[in-house]
């Protein structure tokens, strides 16, 4: 069985993420194709987003755009107060790696590495010392139920398992965002179940999520669901998240 929860208001105060009239268009060649034709949006703290669509909708281009992985052709993102439609390669890597933590469908975990050191890249790259970045990366693994496998390399742990050493790898560096691209995309129904927890948890404890996703069900354990059609923005509706009656992921 599942619980809801009432459907929760428009958070007030300044939104942590901040866009206007953002436009990203692609040149190919004699073409030029708008995939994203001038959105409004804001994000508050402690949000749980869902953001949808089909195939060519947007919400991709949205996505490498709230995580500084491109930049806009037109428009303006704020992030955390950082104007991030104006800033160069440099500067975008850097709010990228202080400010956004990743979740890919993929998982993308280096297969030779542990648990532990998969969990440590983001703090490598940030300059963090050895013993610093160890004691970070174990309690990244046990918010997600997984220190006791942190010696464990990504083909002696379960699809679900790999997701939650990569979810740790996104909440080491204590992101203002956790942005997650089809989390559950290559989790079978139970193993999904338990990863949807785990971000429920973790939205609980204040985290901001943005999950982008093509399931309905998936998108049912948000509290708000963002829906693009051809570049627009065709619906945002606030609504009673699904809660899982069960406790699915230790720790």
């Amino acid at each position: 069985m599942n619980e809801t929860t009432a459907v929760p208001t428009a958070p007030s105060g300044e939104p942590i993420i901040k866009i206007r009239d953002l436009k990203k268009i692609y040149d190919m060649g004699r073409v030029k194709v708008e995939a994203l034709a001038g959105i409004d949006l804001d994000i508050h703290r402690n949000e749980f987003i869902a953001i949808m669509g089909p195939s060519g909708s947007g919400k991709s281009t949205l996505m490498n755009l709230l995580g500084c992985l491109d930049t806009p052709t037109e428009g303006n993102y704020t992030l955390s107060s950082h104007e991030v439609s104006a800033l160069d390669d440099n500067e975008l890597a850097e709010v990228r790696n202080r400010e956004i933590g990743f979740v890919f469908q993929t998982f993308n975990l280096l297969p030779r590495a542990t648990s532990l050191h998969n969990v440590e890249l983001p703090l490598i790259y940030a300059g963090v010392s050895g013993r610093e970045r160890k004691k970070r990366a174990l309690e990244a693994l046990d918010i997600v139920g997984l220190a006791e496998r942190s010696d464990h390399r990504p083909n002696e742990l379960s699809g679900g398992q790999r997701q939650r050493v990569a979810i740790a790898r996104a909440l080491v560096n204590k992101p203002a965002i956790l942005l997650a691209d089809e989390p559950t995309g290559n989790l079978d129904s139970k193993t999904s179940l338990e990863v949807m927890d785990l971000f429920i948890r973790l939205h609980d404890q204040g985290q901001t999520v943005i999950i982008v996703t093509h399931e309905p069900d998936i998108a049912e354990y948000a509290h708000r669901v963002v829906t693009f059609l051809d570049g627009r923005i065709e619906s945002d509706v606030r609504q009673a998240a699904k809660r899982l009656d069960t406790e699915a992921v230790p720790g």
